[in-house]
């Protein structure tokens, strides 16, 4: 086998190794190749399912057209490397070695009955049995929609051979099926790519509004700390105008401090998990035990306990922003009721918190999942907006979803689901 020297690659063909790497078909990379035969590193360079697909339709091609071999070859910018075959090992040779390397580009199929009668192969390795023996020889390129010719899907036999236009007509029809699958797969990359950046993203601006909470948490706190000291100073009268401004002063300072908590929260949620068997029971009384809700009576759960596979902490967190909205936005007509129903089944548990209070219109619904969303109701207790966002990432942190509905009634009723213990 030729080797490719060291050598700077003319611009067609550093293009030509940026387009294969965006398809991840370049040695080391995440896609559908198999590793080549004889490389010095063996890895697994894609999902199992993309080579498997790879192989059922060379497989296929091959006896189509009632010939031993078939492979799908990618052309890189000095080498062939075959990422799926049938009937022999997938191999890598030398882009100067290659059969497909010589008409891929035309962008039409290739028939040779007898390739060492052909002046384009009958020199070739493959041909002469420096490497190989063929003499059948079809191929078709694997153009993509874009116009770029990625390789081609070879047929070959080390006999002569004279397939029909209806077999070649099938071996097109294959040969644009592994164009679709290496689309797929590219989209696939792309997708990953986009879902990688959009982590790094929100870790780098939950970090942000980490370090913020907490430089201004700071300051805030000592300036709180020194209202408190002057409204207790005894040389204060409380007829005194400073009195009303350190009490303004104070409860919105006061205020503040409860946002940058909930920002703090927000910007914690998605770490890592620590997710377990946890009761429900346990965790709806130890909430409702903690705002003064009476469990039992104001709050109920109207169903048999289950054991949610979830982070201890982070669900605590998830009923007590829950329960605290039921209490921020209780209804002035009713005695406040919270109630809690769980359905479990193979897929996972629904948890159903139905509250009787003003509830949510539903136009407003998802508007409300949102960060830094609020209503601003007539009567409507304090809020940063903070809450169903934190919520939702907490359940979404846990591969779940949550939705809002109404209650039979009145009210809000928040549908959150978390997965099966795997």
């Amino acid at each position: 086998m030729k080797g490719s020297s060291a050598r700077t690659l003319p611009e067609q063909d550093i293009d030509r190794q940026a387009a294969l790497q965006a398809y991840g078909l370049l040695p080391g990379q995440e896609g559908p190749a198999s590793p080549p035969l004889g490389s010095a590193h063996r890895a697994d360079t894609g999902p199992a399912a993309a080579r498997t697909a790879l192989d059922n339709l060379v497989d296929l091609a091959a006896k189509l057209c009632n010939v031993p071999f078939s492979v799908v070859n990618v052309i890189t910018a000095d080498q062939q490397l075959q990422i799926a075959a049938s009937g022999v090992e997938p191999g890598i040779c030398s882009r100067e070695d290659s059969m497909c390397a010589r008409v891929f580009l035309a962008r039409e199929t290739t028939v040779v009955r007898d390739a060492s009668d052909d002046p384009r192969f009958a020199n070739n390795p493959f041909v002469t049995g420096e490497i190989a023996r063929v003499r059948f020889y079809a191929s078709v390129p694997l153009e993509t929609a874009s116009g770029f010719v990625l390789g081609s899907l070879c047929v070959f036999s080390d006999a002569p051979a004279d397939p029909g236009p209806e077999q070649i007509a099938m071996l097109e029809l294959l040969a644009q099926q592994t164009v679709e699958l290496l689309e797929l797969q590219h989209r696939t990359l792309q997708l990953n790519e986009a879902l990688e950046e959009v982590r790094r993203s929100n870790a780098k601006l939950g970090d942000f509004a980490g370090r913020v909470s907490h430089d201004l948490r700071i300051p805030l706190t000592t300036i709180l700390g020194y209202v408190e000291l002057s409204e207790d100073d005894p040389d204060m009268p409380p007829q005194h105008p400073a009195a009303e401004y350190l009490q303004l002063i104070g409860s919105s300072g006061r205020r503040m401090l409860a946002m940058l908590e909930d920002v703090l929260d927000y910007s914690k949620v998605g770490g890592a998990l620590h997710p377990q068997p946890v009761s429900l029971r346990t965790a709806v009384a130890d909430v409702a035990r903690d705002l003064g809700i009476p469990f039992g009576s104001g709050a109920t759960l109207d169903s048999e306990d289950v054991q949610l596979h979830a982070d201890p902490l982070q669900l605590r967190a998830l009923l007590q922003n829950l329960f605290s909205n039921a209490v921020n936005y209780r209804s002035p007509e009713r005695p406040l009721e919270i109630r809690v129903i769980s359905v479990s089944n193979y897929h996972g548990t629904a948890v159903l918190v139905a509250d009787n209070g003003k509830g949510i219109g539903p136009a407003d619904r998802q508007r409300v999942l949102e960060p830094l969303v609020r209503l601003h109701r007539e009567g409507d207790g304090p809020g940063s907006g903070l809450g169903l966002a934190t919520c939702r990432r907490i359940v979404q942190a846990h591969g779940g979803d949550l939705t809002l509905t109404e209650t039979p009634g009145g009210g809000t009723t928040v549908v959150v689901t978390f997965p099966a213990a795997p």
